[in-house]
């Protein structure tokens, strides 16, 4: 059992310090893309006839999309892309704050909602009733309607859409008993009151307003997903979006291009005419393209030069709030064994990896959930891994006392010094960054426990197929904040849960969950989370956490007006580029 310690925040000594809403509570048939690997970045080919104003912006976030569809939201970089085409009741927008140069830290705000009410009731669940905006518009001209969000609502809570993110509303009343199959999709607790009003009861969590803005839960249109028979956001032809930009172009492979929405309620929000997302996951090439002028922004450069980078001012970075961890397939023998995965766990230097390998401003993971997550005080007050403590206790000095108790626990499994332990692999997607990872790790692992570790790196599509049909022994893996809670970390491993890729199922663990959602007091929510991860981590060791995010970033310096928030998402909408 761990001993519980102070820790300095790190990466978010403010916390995830949101504004309040601006609106406030009122009184009273195409194929699917594939990409290309290690293609060039395209250069934009912007229209001679626009004035240098009227410029848009090239942008490159990662890879191709798997999906524009909202509800199969899946990727980081896929989620902040949705954010420019499709709108929820809630939305991000610029704050006062900077980040840096050029950067403002997001603060939320109503989005097609234009008010709502919020109502207590004894149970200890509370109704949100949201009032739609009159001008809100798909782009095809027809008004954004209550019964928009109570169909994709109920979509991503069917069981049978096989949304990852399912699990994220989960404080709707009877979404988890939708998710299991034993209550049908029309029993989720949400309702159009009338075409412009949509009402959803929920057990009163306080991130509510945050699941509002996130892709999973914004609005599709019943008609268009059913004619698009599972295709219909591979083409500007056929998807049709309520954000402030519609796709006009998709050249598989290589690019996707979004222009201003004609039918958006709020047009002066539409600063950037145009956004091309480039594709690319080679991070050579990505600061090569940057260099030569043909990116305004990007998220990526080679790691062994990210350091000289920050250094010189080329690249900036941001606070973010995630966990790069390893997964171990606990259904299968030898990661079946908590004192394996212990070990395992035990004999990675993270210290060694973010000084040495990474350099990119990331710090220790000393728990899963990452620095910079509210406790029981919100925002400006603890944070919950400074409450949490260190399950490692320092790597430095002490690592190599965790190493001889990791040695001593693979002795006790049945594995003296390493013999007799079974062939293993490491799963990861591959990349310079995570290659370079998973080399040092197989060398820990070697030198430190005498275990030989098989590297196994795929593309992300391979990888995504390996990881969740559990077809490994260790994975890589990593969780961002959806929203400022921990329980966006801890539900994940829920048994059964869409993200699960550990295969960890212990009721226990589950019971504590399900104790925190219905927990009214915020003191005692998350003592019963913590004690949650006491569970996962200082007993049960499913995961190994390595270090906590920070979010490097390229951005052109003429480039003004890019909103930021530390759960990981760029918004372009405001971008000027002078």
């Amino acid at each position: 059992m761990k001993k519980r310690t102070r820790l300095a925040a790190g990466l978010l000594a403010a916390g995830l310090a949101l504004a309040l809403c601006a609106c406030g509570p009122e009184e009273a048939a195409a194929p699917s893309p594939e990409a290309n690997d290690a293609q060039e970045v395209p250069s934009p080919s912007p229209s001679p006839s626009q004035e240098p104003e009227e410029v848009g912006l090239t942008l490159c976030l990662g890879e191709e999309p798997l999906s524009l569809d909202p509800t199969l939201v899946r990727r980081r970089s896929d989620a902040a892309l949705l954010g420019h085409l499709f709108e929820g009741l809630m939305r991000w927008e610029p704050s006062g704050q900077t980040v840096g140069e050029g950067v403002y830290r997001a603060q939320l705000t109503c989005g097609q909602a234009q008010s709502y009410d919020r109502t207590e009731h004894a149970d200890g669940t509370a109704t949100y009733t949201f009032r739609l905006r009159p001008e809100a518009k798909w782009s095809d001209g027809k008004a954004v309607t209550a019964q928009d969000f109570v169909y994709a609502w109920q979509r991503l809570a069917d069981p049978a859409t096989g949304a990852v993110y399912g699990d994220m509303i989960d404080c709707v009343v009877n979404a988890a008993d939708v998710r299991s199959g034993a209550k049908e999709p029309g029993e989720l607790a949400v309702q159009a009151v009338d075409g412009s009003t949509f009402a959803v009861t929920v057990q009163d969590v306080p991130y509510f307003l945050e699941l509002c803005a996130f892709p999973a839960t914004f609005p599709v249109r019943q008609d268009v997903v059913e004619q698009g028979a599972g295709q219909w956001t591979y083409s500007p032809d056929t998807i049709v979006t309520n954000g402030m930009y519609r796709l006009t172009d998709w050249t598989y492979g290589a690019q996707l291009t979004v222009e201003k929405n004609p039918q958006y309620y709020d047009p002066a929000r539409q600063v950037a005419p145009a956004l091309t997302f480039a594709f690319q996951d080679d991070d050579g090439l990505i600061l090569s393209a940057y260099q030569e002028g043909r990116l305004d922004f990007a998220l990526a450069a080679p790691a062994g030069q990210v350091p000289a980078l920050l250094a010189d001012g080329t690249m900036a970075a941001a606070d973010y709030a995630g966990t790069y961890y390893l997964c171990f397939q606990t259904q299968k023998a030898p990661f079946d064994d908590p004192r394996v995965r212990q070990a395992f766990a035990l004999a990675v230097d993270r210290s060694q990896i973010v000084e040495q390998v990474t350099g990119g401003g990331e710090t220790e993971a000393g728990g899963y959930v990452p620095a910079g997550i509210s406790d029981a005080d919100g925002p400006a007050g603890q944070d919950f891994r400074a409450v949490g403590g260190d399950y490692y206790g320092p790597t430095g000095d002490d690592y190599e006392a965790n190493c001889r108790q990791a040695r001593e626990l693979l002795a006790q499994a049945g594995y003296p010094g390493g013999a007799g332990f079974p062939e293993v692999t490491y799963l990861y997607n591959t990349g310079a960054h995570h290659q370079a990872v998973a080399q040092a790790l197989a060398e820990m692992w070697q030198r430190e426990l005498g275990v030989a570790v098989t590297l196994n790196g795929q593309e992300w599509g391979a990888f995504l197929r390996l990881r969740g049909d559990g077809d490994y022994s260790i994975a890589r893996g990593s969780w961002t904040a959806d929203f400022d809670d921990p329980m966006g970390f801890l539900e994940l491993w829920r048994t059964g849960a869409p993200g699960n890729d550990a295969r960890y199922a212990n009721a226990d663990f589950d019971a504590l969950l399900s104790a925190a959602q219905a927990q009214d007091g915020a003191q005692a929510r998350m003592e019963l989370l913590h004690q949650a991860e006491d569970m996962l981590l200082g007993r049960d060791w499913a995961l190994c956490p390595v270090y906590f995010y920070t979010q490097t970033y390229l951005l052109r310096p003429q480039v003004d007006g890019v909103c930021y928030t530390p759960l990981g998402y760029f918004f372009f909408n405001a971008a000027r580029k002078g």
